[in-house]
């Protein structure tokens, strides 16, 4: 439902979506507390700021990572670089889609949650090119997602960049 990259200037970023490919309104989320961050396996303080908008039936999301903490961000997309970084599903039953991830061998390279809704990273990188990320629906953030496709369905070009709340 998302595909995500990793960029260094988010505004920046924002701007050439919308410039070069039409994409738009993105929604910049700010300030979101991700709770209980694991990098494989050990406590991490990941910091980074947010992008969403909707380009058809697909999610497009940037990510820009703020600090130097250990990443799943990182794994794959080098400080400096720019790139793809994952494309992500939204679970209905989160501990069954994980459970069939990991059963195979694929680790989870990071883990989190925001308003206790859970989040993991999948290192799938090495057999798929990028990472898998795997969300676990909640009915607010299913609004959320439902407000970026709707505005996105109406977008007449003006204000190209809002906030997301």
């Amino acid at each position: 439902m998302q595909n995500s990259w990793v960029v260094n200037d988010l505004q920046q970023a924002m701007r050439f979506w919308t410039r070069t490919a039409g994409i738009g309104p993105f929604f910049h989320v700010q300030g979101v507390t991700i709770e209980e961050q694991l990098y494989r396996g050990m406590p991490t303080q990941v910091e980074a700021e947010f992008a969403l908008a909707q380009a058809g039936d697909i999610q497009i999301e940037l990510v820009c990572q703020l600090n130097d903490a250990p990443s799943a961000y990182r794994d794959t997309i080098p400080k400096g670089q720019e790139g793809f970084h994952h494309m992500a599903l939204y679970c209905d039953d989160y501990d069954v889609d994980l459970a069939s991830y990991t059963k195979t061998g694929t680790k989870v390279a990071f883990s989190g949650s925001v308003g206790g809704k859970r989040f993991c990273y999948l290192d799938t990188s090495a057999t798929l090119g990028c990472m898998i990320e795997l969300i676990e629906a909640s009915s607010s953030q299913a609004e959320f997602f439902q407000r970026i496709q709707r505005e996105a369905s109406e977008w007449d070009g003006n204000n190209p960049i809002r906030p997301a709340f």
